[in-house]
C-alpha cells in the first residue's frame, strides 16, 4: 500500500559518527515489536515503547555530542547527524502509532509525511524545531487526524519542539500564495515517509503554480524581511552579544541567500551558484567556511545551555571558546580571540550576501516609479565611473586597475558623490588587495588620496567602514589589521576596536559639522576656533591601534603612530603631536574621572603634562570622541561636567600661570562667594559659619552646596540628621547633602545606606567642623545612570535616616542585594591598589581598581574606617564591570600615609574585603 510506513533504510556515511551508532532504525522498530509481545496491556506497552524511544534518542544525542566535542568545528556532519536522528525518531513514532496505537479498523488513507524549514533542508542544531507537514490528496480524514494526533503526542513525549500542519496540496498552494513564511518553508520541503508520489506532486505544483513567475515579489519580501530582522537585532554586525541565528552576519542571512538562490535559479545546492557565475570559487570557499563556523557556534550554544539558545551571551562566549579549542595568547583572553574570529566570519557573511542580494535586486526588484526616475537629479561622476541602479560602478575594470591608486580613489569618489559602491566594484577591490604593496603605502599621492577621504567629505564614516570591511584599510595601513573585528571582553565597550575607532571619527565629524553644538559646547567651540584637523583625525584613527598586546596599548600605539603618521604625509612636528596624543589619549579622561579636580594639585599636574593650549584643545576633543565612541549611553552629563571643569581650569592655568592654583586662593574665593550668597545673614553669623570649617572644606564644593550646608548647620540640634536631596540635571546625578553630629565611620555608613537603595555613588566628600559637626556631599545616580526621580526621593531619604540611626544594619541588609548577575560572572577583573603621596598636597590618594558590585564602596570605606583612616573624598569611575574607587585620605593624626608598612597592611585588608565580598556576590 502507498501509505505503508517507510523507515530510513540506507544508512548515511557523512555524519559526525557512524549512523548505526547514532540510531539504527530497523533495530529500534524490532525493539518496539518485541515490546508489544512483552506487554499485551496497551497502557503498559505505550509506556515501554516511549521509554525505548527516549533511550534511543538519549543515546543518539550523547553519541553525537561526544563526537562533536572531539571535532568541535565539524558542524556540517553534526547538523546532518541531528537531522538523521530526528528522521529515525519521527519514522519510528509514525510506525509505532500506525502499527500498534491506532484502532485495527482505522483507515487514514493516502498521505505523505514531509519535513519543511531547516529540518527540511537537512540542517539541525541540537534543539532545533521539528517542522512537519502531513500531506493528504484531497481532505484530512478523521482517521488520519487521529493518527496525526497520536504521532504528535509521541513526539511531545520525546520533548521535541514540533511545528506541524495537516494540509492538502490545494491548501499548501493557497496558503503559500498568502504567506511568505509558509512559502519559504515549502521551498525546503523534503519527503520523509508515506506516499512519495503525493510529495512529488506537491513539489512539482509548487514550482509550476506558485514559485514560477513570482521571483520579484519573493526577492523583495526576503530583502524587506532581512532589513526588519537586522533592525530588531540592533542593526550592527558588531553587537557584543550577537545572535548567531538572527543577527547581522548570522545564519539567517546565509539561509536567505539560499532561499532566494533556490527560488530564482532552482538550485539544489549553493555550490551551483559558482557555476552560474554568482560567486567566484574563492568567494564560495569563504561562504562555506563562515557557514561551518557559525553552525559550530550554534550547536555548542545549544549543547551548553541545553535549550534552543542562539544569543551568544558573555558567559556563553567563554564556554563556547573553550569548547572550540581557543586558548589565551599574547595578552589576549581565549574568548577575545574567539570573538574576533566570530566577527570576521560575520563580516564575510555580510559581504557574500551583499554581493548576491544586490545582484538579485538588480535583476528582480521592481524599478522605481517613472516620475522619480525623471525628476531625481543624477550625481555627476568622475571619468572611469558610471551609475548602475543608483550605485557607483566602474566602467572598465582592466583600465581601472592599471593605476592601483584607483583602489583608494573609489572610496573617495563614493563619499564625494554620496553614492553607495556597486557590489561588482567591491568584489573587484577584494580580489585585488594584493596590489596594495609597500611601494603604494609609501607613495605620497596614495597618502594624499587617503587623507582626502578622511578630511574632505563632511563625514568619512561610511567610506572608512566600507574600506575596513573590504580589507582596504588593513592593506593600506597593515598596523590596523590586528584590531579588525577585535572584541574587548568587557561590559564597557559596545563595539569591536575597529568599529569603535570608526564611531569616534563619526563623532568628530558630527562635532565639526556643528551637529552637537548644544550637547558639546566646549568641543564644538574648540573646533570652530580651529585646530590642526590632520593631526586630530590621524591621532583619533590610531589611538587604539596598539590594543591586543601584552604591553600598555597607549605605549604600543604611540610607537606605531611614529611610523604610520609620516607615511600619511604629516610633517615632523605634526607626527610628534600625533604620537603624544596617542600615548596620552587616556590622560584627560583618567584625570577627570579618577581624580578630584577640586584639588589644585590635580589641575597643576595635568597642566604640566599637556604644556600647551594646542595639545589641551586636541586632547579634549579626542577624549570626548573616545568616550562617545564606546557605545550608546556611555557619555553623560556627569562626564561632560568633569571634562569641562578640568579643561576650563587647565586652560586658565596655561594662560595666566599656575600661581592661582592653590588651596588658599580657592578658599578665599569660596568664602567670598558664600558671603554674597547669604545676603540676609548678619556679619556675625557669616563669620561664625566661615570660622567653623577647616581649610579643606572650601575648595571642594560649589557655592550652591556651601549655601545649603550653612543653612542645614544653622541651629542644628545634636541628635538631628539633616538631609537635602536635589536632582542635579546638569550633572546627570542627584546631589545628597548631609549635616549631623560627627562620629567615626560616617562615610562608610552613608555609603551603606545609599547602596541599600541601589544608588550608585559617583562622587563624595565629607568634612568635619571645628565645633564637632560632620557635613557630607554625595552625588548619586540610579541603576540607569540618571538622577533619581522626585517620586523616589522620599524612600531614599527614609532609608538613609534608618541606616544612620542604626535601625537598619547595612552590613546585614546588603547580603541579599550584593550579587553579581550570572551572565556577568565570566568577566575577570584583576584588583590593583596603589598609594600616591604626590598627587595631592595634603592627602594620600588610594586608588582601588577592581570588579564592581553593589556593596563594594561600603566594604572599602568600612575597612578604611576600621583601620582609623579618615576619608576626605572619594571619586568613583565605572567602566562596565570594572570600577576605580579613588580615596583622598589622612591617618587618625591628620597626616599622609607615608609608612610603607602601614600601606602594605592597609592594602592586605582592602584585598581581603574585596575577596570576601566577591565570594559572597557570586554565591
Amino acid at each position: 500500500m502507498t501509505n505503508q510506513i517507510a523507515l530510513p533504510h540506507k544508512l548515511p556515511d557523512d555524519l559526525i559518527a557512524p549512523a548505526a551508532d547514532i540510531l539504527e532504525p530497523a533495530a529500534l522498530c524490532a525493539a518496539l515489536d518485541s515490546a508489544r509481545v512483552a506487554h499485551p496491556d496497551d497502557k503498559a506497552f505505550r509506556k515501554a515503547a516511549i521509554t525505548l524511544l527516549q533511550e534511543a534518542q538519549s543515546q543518539g544525542r550523547d553519541r553525537i555530542a561526544a563526537s562533536f566535542l572531539k571535532a568541535p568545528r565539524a558542524s556540517a556532519p553534526t547538523t546532518r547527524a541531528y537531522c538523521w536522528l530526528t528522521d529515525c525518531l519521527v519514522g519510528a513514532s509514525l510506525y509505532l502509532a500506525r502499527t500498534y496505537l491506532s484502532p485495527t479498523d482505522a483507515n487514514p488513507g493516502d498521505f505523505a509525511l514531509c519535513a519543511v524549514g531547516g529540518y527540511g533542508r537537512g540542517e539541525m542544531a541540537p534543539h532545533s524545531d521539528v517542522d512537519l507537514v502531513f500531506l493528504a490528496p484531497s481532505r484530512i480524514s478523521p482517521d488520519l487526524e487521529a493518527l496525526i494526533e497520536t504521532v504528535l503526542y509521541i513526539l511531545w513525549d520525546l520533548h521535541l519542539k514540533v511545528g506541524h500542519s495537516s494540509r492538502t496540496i490545494r491548501d499548501c498552494l493557497k496558503l503559500g500564495t498568502e504567506d511568505y513564511t509558509i512559502r519559504t518553508a515549502m521551498l525546503e520541503i523534503r519527503y520523509l515517509t508515506g506516499n512519495r508520489a503525493l510529495a512529488n506532486e506537491l513539489e512539482k505544483r509548487l514550482w509550476s503554480e506558485l514559485f514560477s513567475g513570482s521571483e520579484k515579489d519573493f526577492v523583495e519580501a526576503k530583502l524587506a524581511e532581512r532589513q526588519a530582522r537586522h533592525t530588531r537585532q540592533g542593526g550592527q554586525r558588531y553587537m557584543v552579544e550577537p545572535n548567531v541565528k538572527e543577527g547581522k552576519g548570522g545564519l539567517r542571512d546565509l539561509q536567505s541567500l539560499y532561499w532566494i538562490a533556490k527560488y530564482v535559479h532552482s538550485v539544489a545546492h549553493t555550490s551551483q551558484l559558482v557555476t552560474l557565475g554568482v560567486f567566484t570559487s574563492e568567494e564560495y570557499k569563504l561562504f562555506l567556511k563562515a557557514e561551518s563556523f557559525l553552525w559550530a557556534v550554534r550547536c555548542h550554544l545549544h549543547l551548553l545551555s541545553d535549550r534552543p539558545m542562539d544569543q551568544l551571551t558573555f558567559d556563553m562566549q567563554v564556554a563556547v571558546a573553550e569548547r572550540m579549542g581557543y586558548r589565551d595568547r599574547a595578552g589576549r583572553r581565549a574568548v577575545e580571540v574567539f570573538m574576533q574570529d566570530y566577527f570576521r566570519h560575520a563580516t564575510i557573511v555580510g559581504e557574500v550576501t551583499r554581493i548576491f542580494l544586490t545582484k538579485m535586486e538588480a535583476a528582480h526588484v521592481k524599478s522605481e516609479p517613472l516620475l522619480e526616475r525623471v525628476f531625481r537629479r543624477r550625481p555627476t561622476v568622475s571619468k572611469g565611473y558610471h551609475v548602475v541602479l543608483g550605485r557607483l560602478a566602474i566602467v572598465d575594470e582592466t583600465e581601472f586597475l592599471k593605476d592601483k591608486l584607483n583602489l583608494l580613489r573609489l572610496f573617495d569618489e563614493g563619499l564625494r558623490t554620496g553614492m553607495l559602491i556597486h557590489p561588482d566594484s567591491m568584489r573587484m577591490v577584494t580580489a585585488n588587495l594584493k596590489l596594495i604593496d609597500d611601494r603604494m603605502r609609501n607613495d605620497p599621492e596614495a597618502a594624499r588620496i587617503f587623507m582626502g577621504t578622511l578630511l574632505n567629505h563632511g563625514n568619512p564614516e561610511r567610506g572608512l567602514r566600507r574600506m575596513n570591511e573590504l580589507g582596504v584599510l588593513a592593506a593600506f595601513i597593515p598596523e590596523f589589521e590586528p584590531i579588525v573585528a577585535m572584541m574587548q571582553f568587557n561590559m564597557y565597550h559596545h563595539y569591536t576596536v575597529d568599529e569603535h575607532t570608526i564611531q569616534c571619527l563619526r563623532n568628530l565629524a558630527q562635532i565639526e559639522n556643528g551637529e552637537l553644538t548644544e550637547e558639546l559646547p566646549v568641543a564644538s567651540g574648540i573646533l570652530k576656533a580651529g585646530v590642526n584637523r590632520k593631526v586630530l583625525y590621524v591621532a583619533l584613527m590610531l589611538h587604539d591601534i596598539g590594543k591586543g598586546r601584552d604591553e600598555d596599548h597607549a605605549i604600543v600605539g604611540a610607537r606605531i603612530a611614529r611610523t604610520v603618521a609620516p607615511r600619511l604625509g604629516l610633517k615632523p612636528a605634526e607626527c610628534e603631536t600625533v604620537e603624544w596624543l596617542v600615548r596620552y589619549h587616556l590622560l584627560m579622561s583618567d584625570m577627570a574621572q579618577k581624580r578630584d579636580i577640586a584639588d589644585p594639585r590635580t589641575v597643576r599636574d595635568f597642566a604640566k603634562a599637556v604644556r600647551t593650549r594646542e595639545r589641551l584643545d586636541l586632547l579634549c576633543v579626542l577624549t570626548v570622541c573616545d568616550i562617545r565612541g564606546v557605545g550608546p549611553g556611555v557619555w553623560n552629563n556627569w562626564k561632560a561636567v568633569l571634562l569641562r571643569g578640568l579643561y576650563g581650569q587647565t586652560r586658565q592655568a596655561l594662560e595666566t600661570g599656575l600661581e592661582d592654583l592653590n588651596r588658599q586662593y580657592r578658599g578665599q574665593e569660596a568664602k567670598r562667594a558664600l558671603r554674597e550668597a547669604l545676603p540676609d545673614w548678619s556679619k556675625a553669623e557669616l563669620d561664625r559659619e566661615i570660622r567653623r570649617h577647616y581649610p579643606s572644606y572650601w575648595p571642594g564644593l560649589h557655592v550652591t552646596a556651601h549655601k545649603v550646608l550653612a543653612e542645614m548647620l544653622r541651629e542644628l540640634p545634636n541628635d538631628e540628621i539633616r538631609i537635602d536631596l536635589h536632582p542635579d540635571e546638569d550633572r546627570d546625578a542627584t546631589r545628597a547633602l548631609f549635616a549631623m553630629e560627627d562620629h567615626p565611620g560616617i562615610f562608610s555608613r552613608l555609603a551603606g545606606a545609599l547602596a541599600l537603595v541601589g544608588a550608585n555613588v559617583v562622587d563624595a566628600r565629607t568634612f568635619t567642623s571645628k565645633d564637632g559637626y560632620a557635613t557630607a556631599a554625595f552625588w548619586v545616580q540610579d541603576a540607569d545612570g540618571h538622577p533619581y526621580e522626585t517620586a523616589r526621593l522620599s524612600r531614599l531619604r527614609q532609608m538613609i535616616r534608618k541606616t544612620l540611626r542604626g535601625e537598619v544594619v547595612a552590613r546585614d541588609a546588603m547580603k541579599d542585594r550584593d550579587k553579581i548577575k550570572k551572565r556577568e560572572r565570566a568577566f575577570k577583573v584583576n584588583t590593583a591598589i596603589s598609594f600616591d603621596n604626590d598627587g595631592s598636597e595634603i592627602f594620600t590618594i588610594i586608588e582601588v581598581d577592581t570588579r564592581d558590585r553593589p556593596a563594594l564602596l561600603y566594604d572599602l570605606t568600612r575597612t578604611l574606617a576600621a583601620a582609623h583612616v579618615q576619608i576626605s573624598s572619594a571619586v568613583i569611575a565605572t567602566y562596565g564591570e570594572q570600577v576605580v574607587d579613588t580615596f583622598y585620605v589622612k591617618d587618625m593624626f591628620g597626616l599622609k600615609l607615608f609608612s610603607e608598612a602601614k600601606q602594605k597592611s592597609l592594602e592586605a585588608k582592602l584585598r581581603e574585603a574585596i575577596s570576601a565580598g566577591q565570594k559572597r556576590a557570586r554565591s
